[in-house]
């Protein structure tokens, strides 16, 4: 039986990607308080201009991960485009992060890196 996966990026700076390694690459850290969302974007492109234009203007550096996550845990997040077309994320609620991260299969690389 073949588990159907969707792929997802997720731009970082360097705190979260270090939370990241920390999990052994499996999981992405808990939402700040003030972090209601989590938004993994659907596509390469968007992601890298997040990480390239925002993550190094904020902090130095911006790291591209990219994960597959099994596709029935996404069907009860919704999608949503901010912007241009390419510029959809997924959002879940930060209280279903942890079933989230229970749906990654296999790793979460980094892919990419801006300075």
């Amino acid at each position: 039986m073949t588990i159907e996966t969707t792929t997802l990026y997720r731009p970082t700076g360097p705190e979260e990607l270090a939370l990241i390694e920390q999990s052994g690459w499996k999981r992405f850290p808990p939402r700040l308080p003030e972090q209601p969302i989590f938004y993994p974007v659907m596509n390469e492109a968007y992601a890298i201009q997040i990480a390239r234009d925002w993550n190094v203007a904020a902090s130095g550096i911006g790291y591209l991960t990219k994960f597959d996550v099994k596709r029935d845990c996404l069907r009860k997040f919704e999608v949503h485009n901010v912007g241009a077309e390419m510029h959809d994320e997924l959002w879940v609620p930060a209280e279903e992060l942890a079933d989230f991260n229970d749906n990654i299969v296999g790793f979460i690389e980094v892919i990419h890196t801006f300075k």
